[in-house]
């Protein structure tokens, strides 16, 4: 007699700030949050980045429904920060999208950060720092 095996729901959701981008998985948990293979608190030492990953369910009080898979890439601590926190609230639209996108977008995590280091031109030390004048 073969055994059934039960496929558990999960939701996808991709988020991105600066040059991070964040995979996350949603699945029904007790509300453990894994990032790249390693817990929250060990990832992200400093409590502002917890806190920033953490208020899309917070906002959506679904912190202890959820346990939350994360692969993450490219970019600093904090633009990491912004795309786990981008994924999953874009994953949470996708497990309950009339509860919880309108809060969601209210609250501005839908919306992707657009800001971005802007290129160097050429001429110039960096984008905007340019050679010091001198008139002689």
């Amino acid at each position: 007699m073969a055994t059934k095996k039960t496929k558990k729901v999960q939701y996808l959701g991709t988020g991105r700030r600066k040059t991070a981008i964040a995979r996350v998985r949603l699945v029904a948990g007790e509300g453990n949050i894994v990032i790249n293979k390693r817990s929250l608190e060990e990832y992200f030492p400093l409590d502002t980045m917890k806190l920033i990953v953490n208020q899309p369910l917070v906002a959506t009080g679904t912190k202890d429904k959820f346990d939350v898979f994360v692969n993450v890439r490219g970019g600093g601590y904090t633009g990491q920060a912004g795309a786990i926190r981008h994924g999953i609230a874009r994953a949470l639209c996708v497990a309950d999208s009339e509860a919880y996108r309108a809060i969601l977008k209210k609250e501005g995590y839908l919306t992707r950060d657009p800001r971005a280091k802007e290129r160097k031109k050429y001429g110039l030390h960096k984008a905007r720092k340019a050679p010091q004048f001198s008139k002689r």
